[in-house]
């Protein structure tokens, strides 16, 4: 029997000037507890941009050449594997279920998913919004459930125009608490008021200054940092006694006498984990439903870069994120 063939954008190197090269690669065969999806869009994360620039040798969730990367993905379920009862054909899904390890990536015309990494699309948004939302709403979702966001809390989001940013903050508006969110520049400080939160400008405000300000000096209840690594010592010392730090980025050294004396819960999110280990992927699925009804409720609206992209050119679509130019997520649409 003849395989079949898809298109795919794959890598035959890495490195930092490595290059996408169009192909015909097998299409996934369908696996039990798995489905495939025509992808109809799939967005481009910074871990993405990672993997592609420091492979194996530098990343171990980097995928054995040739790679399909891709991690976010929307489109329409092609097939449903045996044990699958929540979906059928023709369904519009998305997700975050490929692109390292030995998951192929979304960077093709189908992708084998685990029905588990994946739930219906927000039915208010389209393919290219929707995909630009998985792997940056889990992380958001995760951090701030972890940190034990609530109503009536004070939460700060640092980072709050950024990819995981933009969304922490709407979903801090949205469980009811008082948002405050650091930026710089008039275009990331108005998007943060666009979403209801008070806009602080971390190169003109003091940390001690703005916890005067706004906490009277109690500090934030939690402080969601997407900035990570030195920052993170901002985060501390905006906390509130006994407070919750939860933190994207916590591959750095740094002293924790801070968080000590103030009896600091510090909750580091890996949103990886369960792709990589197979680890309570049913999680991912509970957070992507929740996402879309809160999305469909009008708690939440990715913010996608205005640049369009097509499957000829993710180049120019890597290029665009890692030059800093971009606004919100960039997508590129199949």
């Amino acid at each position: 029997m003849k395989t079949q063939l898809m298109k795919a954008m794959i890598l035959n190197s890495y490195g930092e000037n490595a290059k996408f090269e169009q192909a015909d690669i097998p299409t996934p065969e369908l696996k039990s507890g798995h489905v495939i999806v025509r992808v109809s869009a799939t967005s481009v994360n910074t871990v993405d941009t990672m993997i592609r620039e420091m492979g194996q040798e530098n990343l171990p969730i980097a995928p054995d050449l040739p790679a399909v990367l891709g991690m976010d993905f929307a489109g329409t379920v092609e097939a449903v594997g045996e044990g699958v009862t929540e979906y059928t054909v023709g369904d519009e899904v998305y997700g975050c279920a490929g692109g390292l390890a030995e998951l192929q990536g979304a960077l093709a015309e189908f992708i084998l998913a685990d029905a588990n990494l994946i739930a219906r699309k927000p039915k208010g948004l389209s393919m290219r919004e929707a995909a630009a939302l998985p792997l940056v709403g889990i992380t958001a979702f995760e951090g701030l459930k972890r940190a034990g966001a609530k109503t009536g809390q004070m939460i700060l989001v640092h980072g709050g125009a950024g990819g995981v940013g933009h969304v922490a903050v709407q979903l801090a508006k949205y469980f009811g608490a008082d948002v405050y969110a650091t930026g710089t520049g008039t275009e990331q400080l108005d998007a943060i008021r666009g979403y209801g939160a008070t806009a602080i400008d971390f190169r003109e405000e003091a940390v001690s200054d703005y916890v005067a300000q706004y906490t009277k000096g109690a500090g934030f209840d939690v402080v969601f940092d997407t900035v990570g690594g030195p920052n993170m010592l901002n985060s501390f010392e905006a906390a509130s006694l006994n407070g919750n730090v939860a933190t994207t980025v916590a591959m750095t050294e740094l002293d924790l006498t801070p968080a000590h004396f103030k009896g600091l819960s510090l909750h580091v999110v890996f949103m990886l984990i369960p792709m990589l280990h197979n680890h309570k992927r049913e999680d991912h699925n509970i957070a992507l439903s929740t996402l879309a009804e809160i999305v469909d409720q009008g708690g939440l609206t990715p913010l996608v870069d205005p640049n369009h992209f097509g499957f000829m050119d993710v180049n120019e679509a890597y290029s665009h994120l890692t030059s800093g130019n971009a606004v919100g997520k960039v997508v590129i649409e199949l």
